[in-house]
Formats: structure tokens, sequence, C-alpha cells
């Protein structure tokens, strides 16, 4: 006799055992990377999704990672072909993923010869055989970026295409590590599929399937009911990038949010065309920013699954900067567009609900990536988060689209020749208001030998926004031995030169007699209607 449907406790212990199936895929890929930036700053995701491709679970980790996965991954189960031990790899942003270093790695479940569903993680690689070490060139083309894996099967019932892996790693700096990296991934989703496999033989995988029906349709539920929360109406938005490192500045992204009966559509119209350089971005990447606000603004116990979701919907003109098409260079905007978006969106919904949406955060991800003939780095700088209603913004953390970690000075010492010589906070950066933005930081780093870096960062020309009143918090600054650096560079470095980052402070919350409204959020438009 099958079990009986789930009751509410019941359904909660089952999201709970979805989330822990991928905590413990995150716990072995963090165990058995070689990389730093998987291994120390956890630049990677893990995430369960049904046989459709549609988003069951997920663990705490990158959101521009999972939400561009939840959106894209359907389109890639249907156009494989699925055998039991079968993996399939892929990074082609055009094809569901984000940009060429993050390589996603997909497993089927099969139950009684049956397929259940799928376990799967996504890894930030710093070297995916790009020219410019750390593989985040300032480039013109997708082409630039590195290697391009269009979904291809790793693995077949069980066995490893020995040629292909040798053919992808054997494109990076250090084929060794790259290869554990990839070794790593591999037995994360080993390790999902056995916890899994467990969970779908104590229900059976018709039951499952029916628990995920249900689990949907609570998360659909509890995402209406916060979005009815939000009064009716159309609230826009508009916000600049500063470059697009080619020579192009101020570029405008807009944005329109419709609010109707616990819906909500996104509406980029108005966004500029997509760009030679490579802060375009895949409309799966757009999506995953949009859907992570509208996340922020749910109950903490509302599922992360494709129910959830539901009542959300994005538009963007074809080959505008948040929907671009191939062969654009999209390297920066999985990191620096999304994190404009996160801005454009809440910009749009403090309008209506101010006292939920906090200021703007430092709004980059502050890329640096770095190296020589044998060695490549990779690593994104925090800075201030935005001040809200309840409290003051937090000082020298990564906020929004991103979730990772610093890597700890002794590890980048150890392994790289490199020195720190300065990390801290940036006194002061932080917006003025009733409640003040958090302080951006300060990174300083002094070369070893010689060596070719690439800087990507934002907000050097448009400052993060303060909000209800509040005062913006300070731009970011890049110096190379005191003299003032672009947003985007690519330069050689020599043997004692120093590197100083200066990273944006978040912006105030609410006015007092010493702080008022800047700028920036004087953008927004009024036509709530």
């Amino acid at each position: 006799m099958a079990p009986p449907a789930l009751d509410p406790i019941e359904l909660s212990i089952f999201s709970s055992r979805l989330e822990a199936v991928c905590d413990e895929m995150g716990a072995v890929l963090r165990n058995a990377a070689f990389s730093p930036n998987i291994r120390d700053r956890l630049d990677f995701s893990c995430a369960v999704f049904d046989r459709a491709g549609k988003l069951c679970a997920q663990a705490a980790h990158i959101p521009v990672h999972l939400g561009s996965m939840a959106f894209a991954m359907a389109s890639v189960v249907a156009a494989m072909q699925w055998d039991e031990g079968d993996i399939v790899i892929l990074n082609d942003p055009f094809l569901g993923g984000t940009h060429l270093p993050d390589v996603t790695v997909i497993a089927p479940l099969f139950a009684d010869r049956r397929l259940v569903a799928f376990v799967v993680n996504r890894a930030h690689h710093a070297d995916i055989g790009a020219r410019a070490p750390g593989s985040m060139p300032i480039s013109r083309s997708i082409h630039e970026e590195g290697q391009i894996i269009a979904p291809v099967h790793l693995m077949r019932r069980g066995s490893l295409d020995e040629q292909l892996l040798a053919s992808i790693t054997g494109n990076t700096r250090n084929p060794a590590d790259a290869g554990g990296d990839f070794y790593a991934q591999i037995s994360a989703n080993r390790a999902g599929l056995a916890r899994l496999g467990e969970l779908v033989a104590r229900r059976g995988p018709e039951v499952f399937q029916t628990d995920l029906a249900a689990l949907n349709d609570y998360g659909e539920r509890l995402a209406r009911g916060a979005l009815r929360t939000i009064p009716d109406g159309t609230y826009g938005f508009e916000d600049r990038m500063d470059d697009d490192g080619q020579g192009n500045r101020d570029i405008r992204i807009r944005v329109r949010v419709r609010m109707r009966d616990g819906t909500a559509e996104v509406d980029f119209a108005g966004t500029a065309g997509q760009v030679p350089g490579n802060i375009n971005c895949p409309l799966a990447v757009a999506a995953a920013a949009v859907f992570y606000v509208f996340r922020c603004l749910m109950p903490a116990q509302t599922p992360a699954c494709a129910g959830s979701l539901r009542p959300v919907s994005l538009v963007a003109p074809g080959s505008c900067l948040l929907n671009a098409r191939y062969p654009a260079a999209v390297a920066a905007g999985n990191v620096e567009t999304s994190s404009r978006i996160v801005d454009l969106v809440m910009g749009a919904l403090a309008q209506a609900v101010p006292e939920r949406v906090p200021a703007a955060s430092h709004g980059s991800m502050n890329n640096l990536a770095m190296g020589g003939a044998a060695w490549d780095y990779y690593e994104t700088i925090g800075g201030g988060m935005g001040a809200g209603a309840m409290g003051g913004g937090h000082s020298g953390v990564q906020t929004h689209m991103t979730n990772t970690l610093n890597t700890p000075i002794e590890v980048l010492e150890t392994r790289f020749p490199l020195r720190i010589t300065k990390y801290g906070l940036r006194r002061g950066s932080g917006g003025p208001g009733r409640r003040a933005g958090g302080d951006g930081l300060v990174r300083e780093l002094e070369f070893l030998s010689p060596t070719d870096i690439s800087l990507i960062t934002e907000r050097r020309r448009h400052a993060p926004w303060g909000a209800a009143g509040g005062g913006s918090g300070r731009t970011g600054r890049n110096l190379l031995n005191g003299h003032e650096l672009p947003g985007k560079v690519a330069l050689e470095v020599a043997t004692g030169d120093c590197l100083r980052i200066e990273t944006p402070g978040g912006g105030g919350w609410g006015s007092t007699d010493q702080a008022t409204h800047k700028g920036e959020a004087g953008r927004q438009k009024g036509d709530h209607s």
C-alpha cells in the first residue's frame, strides 16, 4: 500500500530532507575540491530538480547560480537523452549556463528503471581556458572568455569520457587542480544521488512525485500570499551601469514592476541594447536576480522550489543588455549586471513597501582575476550593505547575488606570489541616514612576481543610492601604486607593485538633519498606478 499524502508537518520535513541532500552535496564538493575558489571561497551551488527539470530544493549557496539553473534547467533536461549512471556537463551561457567559469554538472536519478529526479551542482573554475588569468577578461565576445561547453555527456552509464575531461582540463594553466575540481563535482553528485535515492525508496517513485507536487503547491500559496502584501500597481525605476570596459559609459537599465493580486510581472523595456563589452547577461541571469528579490520578500519557511517562482514572470526585449544574444560577451553580466538588477527591482518595490526594502548595497562583486604562466586566482571582494528600516547595513560583506567567503590571507600567501598588505573596513564609506549604510572594504595586494591582472568592478561612477531619504554610499576606487585605475581594466604589473581596491559603501535609510536624499534615488519614476 502506498504511503498516505503528506500532512503539513510531514511536508515541512520532506522539504527539509531535500534541502539536506543539497547541503551534503555542498559539503562533499567543498571538502574534495582542490582550488581555493571552491574550497575556501565556496563559489559553488547545489540543487535538486524533478524529472522535468523543475526546481525542488536548493542549499543556501549562490543566488545567481541557483536562480539561473531554475530558469534554464528544463530546456537542458528536454534536450538530452538520459540513462542511469550518466553525467552531463555544460557552461554555455546561452544554453543554460551563466558565464563560462561556472561549470554545471547534472546527474539523473533512476528508480525502478524510471527517471525520477536530477541532482545538480555548479562551481566556478578560476581557469576555464581564457587567455587572461582567472578567465574573467575585458572581452568583446564570448569566444574570448574561455572554452564553451555545450551540454555533453561527461559520463555515460557510469563510464567517464576521459578524453573529454582531458580536453577541458588541458586548456587550463593547472590541469591537475582543474581535474581535481571536476572529480569533486562528480563526487558531490554521487553523494546527492545516494541520499536522494534513499528518500525516493522510502516513499516510492510515484508517491515521491505526488509529494513534489504538494511541495510546489505549498510554495506557490506562500509566494502568492507574500506578493499580495505588496499593493497592486506599477512601479518604475531606472539606474545606470558605469561602463562596459570598451568605452561605453552610463548604460541604462530600466524596469517596470506590475503587481496584480499576488503576481508580479517584471518588464525591462527601455533597457539599453547589448553592448560590445562583457556586462551583457543571458535572460537566465536576469531571471535569477529577479527571483532573488522576490524570494527575499517571502516568509522564511517558503521552500526553494518551482512553485514559489510561479507567480513571478519577466519580460526583456531581445538583444538588450539583460537578454543578450550569442556571441555577446557575458563574463561580467553574471557578477556585475546581476547585482545592478537587484538594485533596480528593489528600487521599484521601495515605492510600494518602503519599510521592507533596504537601500542599495555596494552593487559590485569587485572582481579581481590574476595569474602567471602556471597559476591563476580569482576572487570577489565584499563591500557595504544598504541599510533598511529595521537596522543599519552591515560592513565588509558579500551581498545579494553572491554568497561567497573571502580566501584567508594565509591560504592566498601560501599558494600564490602575493602579499596582502592591508585588509580592513573603509571607514565612512557607508551612506548617512537614520540608519547608516555599511562600510566597504580596503584590500591591498603587493605582487611578488610579474602578474597579469583583470579588474571588473562597478559603482565607481554611480553611487549606491539611499532609500527613504537616506544618503548614497561612497563610490569605489581602484589604484595601482597610488594612481587611479578604470573600473574595468586588464594590465601587467611588476614585482613590487601595489594594487589597492576600495569597495563602495551601502546606501543609508531614512532622512536626518545631517542626511538628505541624494541624486541616485531621484531616478525613481513616480508612475504608481
